[in-house]
């Protein structure tokens, strides 16, 4: 990529290291890929609790000693203790394996939404819609116990404010008499999960609004994540790519997106693009040069 003539400056840290402003001065145009990496929080009692932490905190210290560099402060560890991970996505299925090569005492793993069916039902959940059935991972096979259609109500925690437990109810799901989907609490199935260590893999809110978004007066669209029209923000000479303009998804989709804002870029540069597009066709192409 350096020999293509990409230049990279790294420790670059826009809003902190870097101003917007030298954004502005020294680019003709901007593409922010930042990613949504704001985490959405568990605001219940007991949240302040010590050992109830952000499931990316967590993961991201585990990638700093596998790479042997070292962790400052805070250390976040599931060695010997009863782990509880809270969401039922990849992010929390990278926790539990985390969490037992860490070797916990034991790794729970909690989920708001009911269990999903192991097959696919092709009336409701037609291809190539994402597949909604049980999807169990690696991490899963290497020892976990798992439960769906529970909420969570409150951490409880000792005298010394060390976490101690979780506070849970079971839930059913259902039409409610709107006719939208909800869930109603089932009395008497009140149950206290034990953990030392809760780990919050909830998903994410959008973009870190602290830093570029801020200094570069972004608009910001009803999920938190930056507002565009075909790649642009509104600021002009500035785009958008990524989680931080469509929300957390996968990789394919930030590869997808990268495409598509360089074809942005290069026709708000240039007044026209050769570059492929998804909705463009090579004739189309062809045609516009």
């Amino acid at each position: 990529m350096e020999q293509e003539g990409i230049i990279f400056r790294t420790n670059a840290n826009v809003g902190v290291n870097i101003s917007a402003k030298h954004l502005r001065e020294e680019f003709d145009a901007t593409l922010i890929c930042g990613g949504a990496s704001a985490p959405r929080d568990l605001p219940i009692p007991g949240r302040q609790f010590k050992g109830v932490h952000f499931a990316m905190d967590f993961l991201t210290q585990q990638n700093k000693r596998v790479a042997g560099d070292s962790v400052s402060s805070g250390e976040i560890v599931a060695e010997g203790k009863n782990v509880l991970v809270i969401g039922g996505g990849d992010t929390g299925s990278d926790c539990v394996g985390t969490s037992n090569r860490q070797l916990a005492k034991s790794v729970s793993q909690i989920e708001l939404l009911a269990k999903p069916p192991l097959s696919r039902n092709d009336d409701a959940n037609p291809w190539p819609l994402w597949p909604m059935v049980l999807m169990t991972s690696s991490s899963h096979e290497e020892g976990v116990q798992r439960k769906w259609a529970i909420l969570t109500k409150e951490f409880l925690g000792d005298t010394m404010g060390r976490l101690t437990g979780l506070k849970t109810v079971d839930i059913t799901w259902g039409l409610n008499a709107q006719g939208k989907m909800g869930f109603e609490e089932i009395p008497g199935s009140e149950k206290i999960i034990q953990c030392e260590l809760a780990l919050l893999a909830i998903g994410f809110t959008g973009a870190e609004k602290e830093g570029m978004v801020d200094e570069l007066k972004l608009e910001l669209d009803e999920r938190g994540n930056i507002k565009t029209q075909h790649y642009r923000t509104t600021q002009e000479g500035i785009f958008a790519a990524g989680d931080i303009r469509r929300g957390q998804s996968l990789v394919v989709w930030a590869i997808s997106e990268g495409r598509e804002a360089a074809r942005s870029v290069d026709t708000w540069l240039m007044g026209s693009s050769a570059l492929e597009a998804k909705d463009v066709s090579f004739v189309h192409i062809e045609q516009e040069a």
